[in-house]
């Protein structure tokens, strides 16, 4: 969705209240009024689109109760807490960060962690390359993309995991659909990760329990 310049003649009482509302909301003037006369015109933006997915995941994540949804640092950025079950109950923090105009990737989930521990450092990083060739392994599998070509790409560097957002191709995805896949993905993660870091699970029990995620249908982003 394109965007272009236009002037307007408003009332100085008028922008005066825009620019409260807006200043409040952590919003420009223009944003504000774009997103007022699309809800008027009935116009789904790339932000209220936005906004649609990011609400569907709180409300996902206030009823597990393991993930804690935070503030949105920005229009684009929804952040969640979830406490490991590790000696001094360190926190990792979830952060998803979606495209106003998605191509291939509609965005990125990271895992941002701070720890002291080097013990858990190394696990937490043995883990995120686990899970990486597990994805690399099976995900083309689902979703139908050549043998080894997995569509999501990884870093790993000063204490952040990022993994990018691909859906399958040739399907039609709603907001609360893509909100769903999200925030199925992140629970599917953290229990898993946390698992693991706790010594209850091996790497064999972390291959078979994300092929049952899988065969469920979850993970496929």
């Amino acid at each position: 969705m394109g965007k272009s310049l236009f002037s307007l003649m408003l009332n100085d009482e008028v922008v005066a209240a825009i620019d409260k509302i807006a200043h409040r909301q952590n919003l420009t003037r223009s944003a504000l009024v774009n997103r007022v006369l699309a809800e008027y015109a009935s116009v789904l933006t790339p932000e209220q689109r936005i906004s649609d997915i990011f609400s569907y995941m709180e409300r996902f994540f206030d009823d597990t109760g393991d993930i804690v949804p935070q503030m949105m640092s920005n229009q684009q950025t929804m952040s969640l807490k979830s406490s490991l079950d590790y000696k001094y109950r360190p926190t990792v923090r979830y952060e998803v960060e979606l495209e106003r105009n998605a191509g291939e990737s509609i965005g990125s989930i990271s895992v941002i962690f701070r720890t002291q521990s080097g013990e858990l450092l190394s696990d937490m990083i043995t883990f995120f390359r686990l899970w990486k060739k597990l994805e690399d392994t099976y995900l083309p599998k689902v979703k139908g993309t050549a043998a080894g070509e997995n569509d999501v790409t990884y870093e790993l560097y000063d204490n952040r995991f990022i993994r990018t957002i691909s859906l399958p191709k040739d399907r039609n995805y709603t907001s609360d659909s893509i909100a769903d896949a999200i925030s199925s993905y992140i629970d599917m993660f953290d229990r898993i990760m946390k698992e693991y870091l706790s010594g209850r699970m091996t790497v064999e029990d972390v291959e078979r329990t994300y092929l049952k995620y899988l065969e469920k249908g979850t993970g496929i982003i």
